[in-house]
């Protein structure tokens, strides 16, 4: 599930200590993360779009071919 955390929290992996980031996350569907739900510290949402210049044009830029 893609996560984040709620206005004004801030929540740390459980193995790592690590910061959620802002943005977010996808985490494990663990008790921990589900127990962090429940109180309200972080909020399920949908992962960002985000659609790269370079992925887009990787796509439409011809191979090169040998000479």
């Amino acid at each position: 599930m893609f996560v984040k955390p709620a206005p004004d929290r801030t929540v740390r992996w459980p193995a790592s200590l690590r910061l959620l980031s802002e943005q977010g996350a996808e985490v494990p569907s663990t008790a921990f993360w589900l127990r962090a739900l429940a109180r309200g510290d972080v909020q399920k949402v949908s992962p960002a779009v985000q659609a790269t210049a370079t992925a887009q044009s990787a796509a439409i830029e011809p191979k090169g071919t040998a000479a």
